[in-house]
């Protein structure tokens, strides 16, 4: 049985045998063998009880914004203050071979050489939301094994990759000086799902870095304005969303930024969010997971099998409308007669 042998060295081995079993138990969990996940869950069953203490920090921003080098020198800093630090970076898959070039552990060359940091590249296999499909089970796995920061670095920003807030403590979007007009700083999505907004590289322009610092402050007032109850400016005992610049480059404004994490986790705690926001997670991460495995049930039913090909071409060629053929193969799922098709 996989689980006993990967449990005693996750939880009390030693750093090298702690990342060894967390790079065997993520593997075991993002396999997709019927064995492989009765072990997986047996596996999260035991971990459970040693999981939920870490802080679930979500980094998110558009290709060379610096997500990379912010997040080594974050670590860094981090590790120099006694904690241990686990990235789980997450690359897009192609959607020609599928294949992944899952170079950020690379990027992070003096992180990756930390005793006390973990970094687990995974490919995101074409699951929207800029996540790996098993990276809520990996944030347990370095719960267990005592990190105390898991870091989630999503493949970028856009209206799929929203994802990462749901299973992060705070989601944090990086934003460059000069990136765009006033309007480009109010435009919803992304930006009003952010707890903390960092415009980094600001050593390369001072000026535009404290200019965007104000168009983007300006953007969440207007959010204010409009409802938004994460940016409602009335409530002290509640986070409001605030815009620091830094220089990940020069290590600049890293300690800045982390006290404003620490704000946010304490306020949050106080208040019950955090806890609160947890409870969502886990009900959404719940039923996210029986959507999967129902789609997966549905492609696997032998009637469903036998008449997807023939629906497949009978759509593609017109005879059918695409709805009426979903009907049929759900109508077979169900033991139902199909539609009458003329």
């Amino acid at each position: 049985m996989v689980v006993p042998s990967l449990l005693e060295p996750l939880l009390h081995g030693t750093p090298m045998a702690r990342r060894r079993a967390m790079a065997k138990a993520i593997t075991l969990l993002e396999s997709t063998r019927a064995d492989h996940r009765a072990q997986g869950d047996a596996l999260l069953t035991e971990l459970l009880a040693h999981t939920g203490r870490a802080l679930r920090l979500g980094i998110s921003g558009v290709p060379g914004v610096g997500k990379s080098t912010f997040i080594e020198a974050l670590g860094l800093y981090l590790i120099a203050q006694g904690l241990k630090v686990a990235v789980l970076a997450i690359d897009p898959s192609s959607t020609v071979s599928g294949g992944s070039i899952l170079g950020d552990k690379t990027r992070m060359e003096q992180l990756a050489s930390q005793e006390h940091a973990y970094i687990r590249p995974s490919p995101s296999s074409g699951t929207l939301g800029g996540v790996a499909e098993k990276t809520r089970e990996a944030i347990l796995v370095c719960e267990a094994a005592g990190y105390d920061v898991v870091i989630v670095e999503t493949v970028g920003v856009g209206q799929s990759e929203t994802a990462a807030h749901g299973m992060t403590d705070m989601f944090c979007v990086l934003q460059l000086p000069n990136a765009g007009d006033d309007l480009q700083a109010i435009k919803k999505g992304v930006m009003e799902l952010a707890d903390l907004v960092v415009v980094n590289k600001a050593d390369i322009d001072p000026r535009a870095a404290i200019r965007t610092r104000t168009q983007i402050t300006s953007s969440l007032r207007i959010m204010a304005m409009q409802g938004n109850p994460k940016h409602a400016q009335n409530d002290p005992q509640r986070w409001h969303p605030k815009v620091v610049t830094i220089s990940a480059l020069k290590g600049e404004g890293v300690q800045d930024f982390w006290a404003a994490v620490s704000e946010y986790r304490r306020l949050q705690s106080a208040n019950g969010e955090l806890a609160a926001r947890r409870e969502r997670q886990a009900l959404a991460w719940m039923w996210e997971r029986i959507d999967a495995g129902l789609r997966s049930a549905f492609r696997q039913h032998p009637a469903v099998r036998q008449l997807l090909p023939q629906l497949q071409a009978d759509v593609v060629a017109g005879r059918i409308a695409a709805s009426t053929a979903a009907r049929n193969l759900l109508a077979a799922q169900a033991g139902q007669a199909p539609q009458a098709i003329r």
